[in-house]
């Protein structure tokens, strides 16, 4: 527990009353304190005539007592103002309402904020995570997605509280840094969102620490979680939707994990049976030997779905230079890919050499 959250509370106190208020632990040390001249000091009989009393204002040395329990029900703070009248009573009694909702609120949300990293990074069993969710009042059962925010370049400490303020449903959403420049958002939805809801959130974190903290960042998006042990999952996601996209989308700053397609599963292959399919598939020459204005026609032709009067269009030529370009290529590499199936075929390929020289593997 913080002793700067009882001090925030503390001084809004000391604007409504003149009385002095502070908090001690359980040793009775005075840990906050309107009075700063406090702070330290070491009142033990006080604590010890708080501990066993039934959530009562005990009176002692002039000042007003009133004890904080613990869940387990032992004396863990205890609240106390100057005076031992009955004003200082109600004045007592209104400060332990505040400092025991602050404890409980920040405790909360520290244990639950805890709990969901632990799930997301797989250090809690499947069957401690219903106990756990049972013990915060936490929803087992309903949609969340998981964003992994990576900063670009460099870190920022600020980045978690920027996006805490972004999310400020601290109940149900929450904001967790994973590393030095890794922070995962767990964010609870309504119904069963849309792909574009999804973008539109990351979209929303993209702008706000570009604007506010000048951040370059990728941002990658799991599947819906439909249950709390899902989340693991679907934050592997969207660890793979950056990695993937990193190859195979690297104009992209949000990589939705169920719009990376065929790079998905090209990412998951061995790089030694990738190298054999690029041999079977260029018997007659390499890849390789392509030149960056033939793959450059190549990448047009397949944007405009194999139609060559749209290509020619687009590249500025005649459609019957961009018919002898295929034919070229079809005799290079044995493919026409005026044909779908050799089309298929050489677009894998394509995207099997990026993969390899993402991995610097030629």
């Amino acid at each position: 527990m913080s002793n700067s959250v009882f001090q925030n509370v503390i001084l809004q106190l000391k604007e409504i009353s003149d009385r002095t208020f502070g908090v001690m632990d359980m040793d009775g040390c005075v840990v906050s304190s309107t009075d700063v001249n406090l702070l330290g000091e070491r009142w033990s009989d006080a604590a010890l005539k708080l501990t066993g009393n039934d959530h009562q204002p005990v009176t002692f040395a002039q000042k007003t007592f009133r004890a904080i329990f613990s869940a387990a029900g032992y004396l863990e703070y205890a609240v106390f103002c100057t005076g031992d009248d009955e004003q200082a009573k109600m004045c007592c009694n209104l400060a332990y309402i505040a400092l025991n909702d602050a404890k409980n609120f920040y405790e909360e949300k520290h244990d639950r904020g805890t709990f969901v990293k632990n799930i997301i990074m797989d250090n809690i069993l499947p069957g401690d995570i219903y106990v756990r969710a049972k013990e915060l009042h936490f929803a087992t059962e309903a949609p969340r997605a998981v964003f992994l925010v990576r900063q670009l370049g460099h870190g920022d400490v600020a980045t978690v509280d920027v996006l805490s303020g972004l999310f400020p449903d601290k109940l149900q959403d929450f904001v967790v840094s994973i590393n030095e420049t890794d922070v995962a958002v767990v964010k609870q939805l309504a119904g069963d969102p849309a792909p574009e809801e999804l973008d539109a959130i990351a979209k929303k974190i993209e702008d706000t620490l570009h604007n506010e903290l000048y951040l370059k960042t990728v941002i990658g998006i799991g599947t819906v979680a439909e249950h709390l042990r899902e989340l693991a999952d679907v934050y592997k996601e969207a660890q793979t939707a950056i990695d993937v996209g990193k190859v195979f989308d690297t104009e992209k700053s949000i990589i939705n994990y169920e719009n990376l397609g065929i790079g998905r599963l090209i990412y998951q292959l061995p790089t030694t049976l990738c190298e054999i399919f690029l041999t079977e598939v260029f018997k007659k020459n390499s890849i390789d030997s392509l030149d960056q204005e033939t793959l450059f026609t190549i990448n047009k032709f397949f944007e405009n779905n194999l139609n060559v009067s749209e290509t020619s269009r687009k590249l500025f030529v005649h459609r019957n230079t961009l018919v002898y370009r295929l034919e070229k290529i079809k005799k290079l590499t044995g493919l026409d890919l005026r044909q779908f199936d050799h089309a298929i075929v050489f677009k894998v390929a394509l995207m099997v050499r990026k993969y390899l020289s993402s991995r610097e593997i030629r």
